[in-house]
């Protein structure tokens, strides 16, 4: 099963290596069909203790850390962070903003997208 991956604000780091994140996503009301935002808050390890209130984090879902924490820090700010020992991500979701760079194209996806297999086709075709 996946590992979910959120996108949040810091709201708290006065703890040692946890971070609270407040996650906000849109829904819509069933009735007057209005978007509202519903919150919640997580609580994630910071092993580096580097996050401070404000920062843009992404965490991702893992084992249990403690009663309140399953949730490891991923990026800060758009910046990696490594994870701490003992632990892994899961394979790496492309942020949005890395897409719009430039930075992925169909050929770096893993299945290649039609457009690599095109290509490779191409340059074994005898000239």
């Amino acid at each position: 099963m996946p590992r979910r991956v959120l996108t949040g604000r810091v709201t708290s780091d006065k703890m040692d290596k946890t971070i609270t994140v407040l996650v906000e996503r849109r829904v819509i009301h069933p009735l007057y069909k209005k978007f509202i935002r519903r919150s919640k808050k997580y609580a994630a390890h910071d092993d580096l203790n580097i996050c401070k209130i404000g920062d843009t984090v992404r965490i991702e879902e893992c084992r249990p850390i403690s009663k309140r924490k399953t949730w490891l820090l991923m990026e800060r700010n758009g910046e990696a962070v490594p994870p701490p020992p003992g632990f892994s991500f899961a394979v790496r979701v492309p942020h949005a903003k890395d897409v719009q760079a430039g930075g992925l194209h169909g050929g770096d996806l893993p299945s290649g997208g039609m457009a690599a297999e095109a290509d490779q086709v191409a340059e074994q075709a005898p000239s």
